[in-house]
């Protein structure tokens, strides 16, 4: 087993090498505006690092979201065109569920990322493996008495105190644990993967503006 993971559902872009026993190499940079210039020599880098090419994955591992419509795109289009070039499956997995997996947590907690216009994108979960809401989008005045007395994991708790007063690392999210948690998956049967397709929950930032002139001739 040889997975390529990915994510740039969030600021960060972050790119990891599993074999299926542990990580042989990882890079992250948290940059919100930049994941397409990012993302391809980020994985140069890993393979580099780990004296592997591409012809060598025998899977690729993309974050679906929860996230913003642009950075999205890029890792979700990436892992398609690696798939496609290599004849390897994709595994489409939750960025919130990397985010739970990297905590550790055994009990009870949340994850809230920054969805931008004040809200954020969040789940509940039992454990760091098991979620036990779908991810939705949220003001955090709107969650903060549902997640009462939780931990909450991600930059959104970081973001808003005020509603999450027991903030818990990791801030950002790794590819790493993400592809730590696919090759779990695997390893137990390969149920659980999402379909390759963008989690948006919300119409994108960007919109055809109302009643604009058309200026084509006729």
């Amino acid at each position: 087993m040889l997975l390529l993971a990915l994510d740039t559902a969030t600021p960060a872009v972050t790119v990891a090498l599993h074999d299926g026993e542990a990580v042989l190499a990882s890079s992250s940079q948290v940059d919100a505006r930049r994941h397409g210039e990012l993302l391809l020599p980020a994985v140069d880098r890993v393979l580099k690092e780990a004296g592997l090419t591409l012809d060598a994955l025998t899977g690729v591992v993309v974050g679906v979201g929860p996230g913003p419509y642009t950075g999205l795109r890029v890792g979700l289009v990436t892992a398609a065109a690696f798939s496609s070039a290599l004849g390897v499956p994709v595994h489409g997995l939750c960025t919130l569920d990397g985010l739970a997996y990297a905590s550790g947590i055994d009990e009870p907690f949340a994850v809230a990322t920054d969805a931008r216009r004040k809200e954020v994108y969040w789940a509940r979960y039992e454990d760091s493996r098991t979620r036990v809401t779908d991810a939705a989008v949220d003001r955090p005045a709107e969650i903060a008495e549902r997640l009462a007395g939780l931990p909450v994991v991600g930059a959104g708790a970081r973001l808003y105190p005020e509603a999450f007063p027991d903030a818990r690392d990791p801030e950002h999210q790794s590819a790493a644990a993400l592809a730590a948690l696919a090759a779990e998956k695997l390893a137990a049967g390969g149920e659980g993967f999402l379909d390759p397709l963008p989690l948006y929950l919300r119409r994108p930032d960007a919109q055809v503006p109302k009643n604009y002139k058309v200026v084509t001739p006729k």
